[in-house]
């Protein structure tokens, strides 16, 4: 791991590695195939950029999206790294340029979509190259569980037969456990090294709130927010246009990104918004994959999204830095008709079913009267200990009440009916319906039949959906959603301890919790004067460069400089993100923007 971790100082300017990147590295480096599910802004992009540094050869990485190539190969290059994407946005003679780099091992990564790496031509193009690994971007498009499948990765199956000795990385920021071994089956890395790392963003403040006059709502989440960067995701094409030019003429700095505007126009909206000269960008879910800048405070969902992976890869857009930042949806009932009504279109009956079984999870999050956190963590199969302190609920915590009795009735309905419905179904047995399907199952004779009507409807929704999220049930998603109780639930039917849960939560107007956890800037002693001037001299080298000015500094190592004030090379170098490149490139700037500060203050 010496050249690994050379590298990553040398190149990346990371002082050392985060949890499970330094394991993976060097598994890669052996030869050996890895999946790797680490959220957004975890670092999974060294997971791959490194070892193909260290490897002899091109690392060959499938990207989905032009844009998510440009960005990463332009951060590359300002690291000194010599990468290149091959795409139909190339003319033919650049194109020509990028290949004869390939053929002469010039390149140490090439990003390229999946469909143009799996022609006949560009794999027989490979057969004289060296190369040091494949690595699979947003593997989750894989799988038919995934939340943004591609029937084009289907293709990438191949690779594991036609390359047998070169290491394949597949990387996500969201898949729950179907989606993860349908990655892992279609891709045939049976052998794979298996690495999870925790999906707990702590600098991600998470708050959902009933749809009330819902720009009023924005407008007062956004008071406090006024020069801060962020996404507004909404459901329709209309929508973002009427929101954006609203917020326009309410002084805000938006622009809107769909994709029913052309090419040029969504590219200059992006490019303005990665450049710092545009604030807000109000889109639907075509924007945003693979974008990273690290400075988005927050991200608001003005819709109800459509399923929690997109909620959850969509939110990670926000805080990257480690900052703190917000995640806000408005949640309305009429967004679940919207969406239900887009999933009905499908004539896929298998995916279909897929995709409104999602839907009923994030309205299940929507609707939580628990912890938000646990309940998203849980949702990829990760327990939180504890309440998360940092969420809408854990701040304004609902009236709990002792509901052994209610679990108790929920737990042996499921256990009687043999673990083998799902949740309406046994709360019409509770409710004790007399319909024909009970009937004819000869339901209406169990003992809990009935014992449950006392309770309304919403009620038992939210008493399910509170023993799923703390562990009691689970869902089987590949069985129509029936409930099965876990081997925590023995210690309820036996009444062994105490339930505590929440009563209906009354719903709040307005949002947005400004209590983040995280890198607080509120929590660093750092000269903010002298933070202003770094941020104006980062934008201005930006420009001249033609990059965005997050790939010159971020605002976290931008702070750290603000803290630390280094005064020599060697000072400078220590800070997280100055590697070598940076540090010939804009050190001798920033140290003497350092020292006329320094002055000016004495002065």
């Amino acid at each position: 791991m010496t050249k690994s971790l050379e590298v990553l100082q040398q190149v990346f300017g990371f002082e050392d590695f985060r949890s499970l990147q330094k394991k993976i590295i060097n598994s890669i480096i052996s030869g050996e195939d890895n999946f790797v599910l680490m959220p957004t802004g975890g670092g999974k992009s060294l997971c791959y950029q490194i070892p193909s540094l260290v490897r002899e050869g091109v690392g060959i990485i499938v990207s989905p999206l032009i844009s998510l190539m440009q960005d990463q190969v332009q951060a590359l290059k300002a690291n000194g790294v010599s990468a290149a994407f091959y795409n139909s946005s190339l003319n033919e003679e650049d194109s020509r340029a990028i290949l004869s780099k390939l053929h002469n091992n010039a390149l140490d990564l090439l990003y390229i979509a999946p469909e143009r790496l799996m022609s006949g031509s560009f794999l027989a193009r490979l057969e004289g190259i060296d190369i040091s690994l494949f690595a699979i971007d947003e593997a989750h498009c894989v799988s038919q569980w995934g939340h943004d499948f591609r029937a084009a990765y289907l293709g990438l199956g191949k690779l594991r037969e036609l390359f047998p000795d070169i290491p394949i990385i597949a990387l996500t920021a969201t898949a729950d456990k179907q989606t993860r071994q349908d990655v892992i089956n279609n891709l045939n890395i049976r052998k794979a090294h298996v690495n999870v790392a925790s999906f707990d963003r702590p600098n991600i403040s998470y708050t959902i709130v009933e749809k009330q006059k819902p720009f009023n709502q924005l407008a007062e989440f956004l008071k406090s927010r006024k020069n801060a960067h962020g996404i507004i995701y909404c459901l329709s094409r209309k929508r973002v246009e009427e929101l954006a030019t609203k917020l326009e003429k309410h002084g805000y700095n938006a622009r809107p990104y769909h994709a029913g505007l052309s090419t040029q126009q969504r590219s200059s909206n992006q490019k303005a918004f990665q450049q710092d000269d545009v604030n807000i960008i109000v889109a639907t879910v075509a924007f945003g994959m693979g974008i990273d800048k690290p400075n988005v405070r927050f991200v608001v969902h003005y819709d109800l999204p459509k399923n929690i992976e997109a909620y959850y890869q969509e939110t990670g857009r926000a805080g990257r830095d480690g900052l703190a930042s917000d995640a806000l949806i408005l949640y309305g009932l009429q967004d679940r008709v919207v969406i239900s009504r887009l999933i009905e279109n499908n004539e896929d009956e298998k995916q279909k079913r897929i995709e409104l079984h999602k839907l009923s999870c994030m309205i299940d999050l929507a609707e939580a009267s628990t912890c938000r956190r646990r309940v998203l963590l849980n949702y990829f199969n990760e327990s939180l200990d504890g309440e998360c302190g940092n969420c809408d609920v854990c701040l304004n915590p609902p009236e709990t009440y002792n509901a052994i009795v209610h679990a108790q009735k929920a737990l042996s309905c499921v256990y009687r009916v043999n673990q083998s419905f799902g949740i309406n179904y046994i709360i019409d047995i509770l409710h004790g319906k007399d319909n024909a399907r009970i009937k004819s199952l000869a339901h209406e004779k169990l003992s809990t039949y009935g014992i449950g009507a006392d309770t309304t409807r919403e009620e038992w929704h939210s008493i399910f959906r509170q023993l799923i999220h703390l562990g009691y049930l689970e869902q089987d998603i590949a069985n129509y959603s029936i409930l099965k109780l876990t081997s925590r639930a023995k210690s309820i039917l036996r009444a062994d301890e105490t339930l505590m849960l929440a009563k209906a939560r009354i719903k709040v107007s307005g949002g947005g919790s400004s209590k983040s956890k995280g890198l607080a800037a509120s929590t660093v002693n750092y000269d903010k004067d002298l933070f202003e001037k770094l941020r104006l001299l980062r934008k201005t080298l930006a420009k001249k460069a033609g990059i965005p000015p997050f790939m010159i500094f971020s605002d976290a190592s931008l702070i750290e400089i603000a803290a630390t004030l280094p005064g020599t090379e060697a000072e400078f170098l220590s800070v997280n993100g100055v590697g070598q490149k940076k540090l010939t490139s804009y050190g001798r700037i920033f140290i003497e923007a350092i020292r006329e500060h320094q002055e000016c203050v004495i002065a």
